[in-house]
C-alpha cells in the first residue's frame, strides 16, 4: 500500500464562522464543506463539534474542528511557537508581498520575507493561534539534485550526533 495524497489536514479553531471566512478573506480559500454532529462517528461519544472544509488547491483540503464543550484551546507549551506551524505554497513573489501587504493592512503582523535559499516565505497567525507560512519555491534542479544527494548522510549523522550537520550549509553562505 502507499498513500495517493493527504485527504485533509484537520486543527481545532477557537470560532468556525469566524475561520472560514477569515482563510477565504487572507488566503483565498473556498468554504467547501461542513459537518456538525452531536456525537463523535468513531466514538459514539456525545460531543457536539462543527467540522468545516476549505479547498486549499489542488486536492489538498485544509479542515478545522470548532469544539464548544471542550476548555479553551491550547499549543502544545513544549514545542517552540516557530516549529508548529502549516507552510502553504503560493505560485508568484507578487502573490507573497501582496498577502503580506493585505495582513499588515489590518493590523496582523507578519515576518518576512525570510530567504532559505530553496524558497522564500512570510509567516503570521491566524486568529485561533495557529501559526501559517507562506512559501514560494525559488530552487533549481542543481539546489534539488545536491539536496538529495546527501538527505540521508545528513539524516543518519543528525541521528548519532543531534548535531546540525554541514552537507547543506552552502544554503545559507
Amino acid at each position: 500500500m502507499k498513500v495517493t495524497q493527504i485527504h485533509h489536514v484537520a486543527y481545532r479553531c477557537k470560532d468556525a464562522k469566524q475561520t472560514v471566512e477569515w482563510y477565504g478573506k487572507y488566503l483565498n480559500m473556498d468554504f467547501i464543506l461542513a459537518i456538525a454532529e452531536n456525537e463523535v462517528p468513531s466514538t459514539k461519544e456525545p460531543d457536539p463539534y462543527m467540522h468545516v472544509f476549505l479547498d486549499a488547491g489542488q486536492g489538498n483540503v485544509l479542515a478545522f474542528f470548532e469544539l464548544p464543550t471542550h476548555p479553551s484551546m491550547q499549543l502544545d507549551r513544549n514545542t517552540p511557537a516557530w516549529c508548529q506551524h502549516l507552510a502553504l505554497q503560493v505560485e508568484t513573489m507578487d502573490d507573497l508581498l501582496t498577502t503580506k501587504a493585505s495582513l499588515e493592512a489590518d493590523g496582523i503582523n507578519v515576518i518576512g520575507p525570510t530567504n532559505h535559499t530553496i524558497f522564500k516565505s512570510i509567516y503570521f497567525f491566524d486568529p485561533s493561534g495557529h501559526r501559517l507560512e507562506l512559501a514560494l519555491n525559488t530552487n533549481t534542479l542543481t539546489m534539488e539534485k545536491r539536496l538529495d544527494e546527501v538527505k540521508w548522510d545528513m539524516l543518519n549523522e543528525w541521528a548519532e550526533t543531534k548535531k546540525a550537520p554541514s552537507h547543506g550549509r552552502w544554503m545559507h553562505q
